[in-house]
């Protein structure tokens, strides 16, 4: 019992991530940077740590609110014949976007605000994350999304199964090609966002002006929607093309699907890449 009150005592901060991440960047004491250590593939006192946990199920909660939300504008501009009498693609970008400023910023501190498989897996690319958490985080989020988007088909099924339950698809006149791409440059423009927002050396020496994290990161996904919506819906989170994928369960829903997985890990991969090597250089500092 007294380890597990020591767990609770200190919180996030046993098994916290090895760089700061969120708004956790912005509030580094030391301004003489040191590059952090790189996280272990497993470790071990992860799984017997309430942090651990905790992190977990607010990955979980987040990304249930933000199927939630979002399924439910998609809908609502769907059903509406006059796209003028609705928030129409714009409003659609602002909800996704809205979301994710707002939840990144509510749960920074506790997980580090991913809601988004892509974006755990570019920071594990980066050993940000140990395969453990990354596992962990993936399955959580997955599950909020499909639990997300089960709550919206509860109170409105007949409508939803109508309206496309907000299912990614690819837009007739694009390739599965074009669709690809979009998912690819989309992911690469949120992780690398990701990436700049939380570098603490950023924060830490070459910026005077603190990085409110959340919001570029938000504003990024807005933009992205904007450019992407009329190909693919949008997708650039393997776990909201899979929650409403799941609960629509549809043969549109199933057909390109695979695209909502591979192209957003692969732009979160050469994010992850792009910015370690080039624009921090990581693997070419001198020791």
């Amino acid at each position: 019992m007294e380890g597990q009150y020591e767990d609770v005592r200190l919180g996030a901060n046993k098994y916290r991530e090895r760089q700061p991440i969120g708004t956790a960047a912005q509030t580094q004491d030391d301004k003489d940077y040191k590059e952090p250590p790189a996280a272990p593939l497993f470790e071990p006192g992860e799984l017997s740590s309430w942090s651990f946990y905790r992190a977990g199920i607010a990955e979980f909660v987040a990304t249930f609110l933000f199927l939630y939300i979002t399924v439910l504008t998609v809908m609502g501009v769907v059903k509406s014949s006059h796209k003028c009498s609705t928030v129409g693609f714009q409003g659609i970008a602002w909800a996704f976007g809205g979301m994710i400023f707002a939840l990144v910023y509510c749960t920074a501190g506790i997980s580090g605000g991913h809601i988004n498989p892509a974006v755990t897996f570019g920071l594990l690319l980066a050993r940000k994350l140990s395969l453990t958490r990354t596992v962990f985080y993936m399955i959580m989020q997955c599950l909020g999304a499909i639990c997300g988007a089960a709550v919206v088909k509860s109170f409105q099924k007949t409508q939803y199964e109508r309206l496309g339950g907000g299912a990614n698809t690819i837009s007739s006149g694009y390739s599965k090609t074009s669709g690809l791409g979009a998912e690819i440059v989309g992911t690469f423009v949120l992780v690398y966002t990701v990436f700049s927002a939380t570098d603490a050396k950023r924060n830490a020496r070459d910026s005077h002006v603190p990085i409110l994290a959340p919001l570029p990161i938000g504003f990024a996904v807005f933009v992205v929607h904007l450019a992407t919506i009329p190909i693919t819906g949008t997708g650039i989170n393997p776990a909201r093309s899979l929650g409403a994928a799941l609960i629509y369960n549809k043969d549109q829903a199933w057909d390109d699907h695979w695209i909502f997985w591979v192209g957003p890990l692969i732009g979160a991969a050469l994010a992850a890449l792009y910015h370690q090597i080039v624009i921090r250089a990581i693997p070419f500092k001198s020791k």
